[in-house]
C-alpha cells in the first residue's frame, strides 16, 4: 500500500460497506430493517410481531413528487417466505408488496371522539390557496372550543395521577399487607398439615366449603360395647327354628 493509492479500500478493491453493497452494481443495499407493524406471513401463517429486525435488500422503485420511495425485501426467519414492504410518504406510512398482510389495528379516530387529522389533499391545498387556509383555520378554532372541555377533564385527569411517589406508596403498602395475609395463611396451613400427617397441598378456604361444612352434622361412632350390645339383641330376636 502507497498514499498514492488513495485509500485501502481502493487499494484491496473492496466497498466501505463490504458484503452489505455486493448488490450495489443493482442498486440494492442490505440494512438492518426493523418490522414497523405486527403482520402475518402468507408462508407459515405465523404473526412477526412489530420491532422484530432483518437484514433486509433495500432498492428505490420511484418518486413521491421529489421524495423517494424505497422498498425493503426480507426472508421470513421462520420459514423460506419472502416478504416486501416498500414506504408510502404520502400517508406518512409503509404498505406490504406482496408475502404477508398486516394486522389491521387501526380504527377511526372519530369513533373515540378525537380531533381528526388534515387529509394529504387538504395539506396539499392549504399549501397553495390562501383563501382556503383561512376557511380552514376558522374551522379549526370551532373544533378547538368545541374540544376544550374535554381536553380539559383529560387535563384534570392526567394531574390527578401525576404523584408518581404517592401511588408507589400506594401500592407497596397493599403488597405488604398482602404478602403478610400470605404468609399467615400458609404458617396456618402448614401447621394443619403437621397436627394431620398429611403431605399435600391445603387450598385456600372458599365460602361455598363453609357453607357446606355448616350442613354436615358430625356424629361419633358407637363404642365396642354398644356394638355388641346391638349383635346380642340381634341374636335374641332371631327365630330359633328355621323357615
Amino acid at each position: 500500500f502507497h498514499p498514492q493509492h488513495g485509500s485501502l479500500n481502493k487499494y484491496h478493491h473492496s466497498h466501505p460497506l463490504r458484503e452489505r453493497a455486493r448488490k450495489l452494481s443493482q442498486g440494492i443495499l442490505v440494512i438492518r430493517f426493523e418490522m414497523p407493524f405486527n403482520i402475518w406471513c402468507d408462508g407459515c401463517q405465523n404473526h412477526i410481531g412489530m420491532g422484530v429486525r432483518y437484514n433486509a435488500e433495500k432498492k428505490k422503485v420511484g418518486n413521491y413528487y421529489t421524495t423517494p420511495v424505497y422498498r425493503f425485501r426480507m426472508k421470513c426467519h421462520l420459514c423460506v417466505n419472502y416478504i416486501e414492504l416498500q414506504t408510502d410518504p404520502g400517508n406518512c406510512d409503509y404498505v406490504i408488496v406482496s408475502g404477508a398482510r398486516r394486522k389491521e389495528e387501526r380504527w377511526d379516530p372519530g369513533d373515540s371522539a378525537q380531533v381528526l387529522p388534515t387529509a394529504p389533499e387538504q395539506r396539499e391545498r392549504l399549501a397553495v390557496d390562501p383563501m382556503f387556509r383561512l376557511e380552514h383555520g376558522v374551522t379549526d378554532r370551532g373544533v378547538l372550543e368545541r374540544a376544550a372541555p374535554t381536553l380539559t377533564r383529560l387535563q384534570e385527569a392526567q394531574d390527578a395521577w401525576k404523584d408518581d411517589f404517592g401511588l408507589n406508596s400506594r401500592l407497596r403498602r397493599r403488597f405488604r399487607e398482602e404478602k403478610k395475609t400470605l404468609r399467615e395463611e400458609e404458617e396456618e396451613a402448614a401447621a394443619l398439615r403437621a397436627r394431620a400427617g398429611l403431605s399435600i397441598p391445603l387450598l385456600r378456604e372458599e365460602e361455598e366449603d363453609r357453607r357446606l361444612a355448616a350442613l354436615l352434622t358430625l356424629r361419633a361412632p358407637d363404642s365396642y360395647e354398644e356394638k355388641q350390645r346391638l349383635k346380642r339383641s340381634e341374636i335374641s330376636q332371631r327365630s330359633w327354628f328355621g323357615s
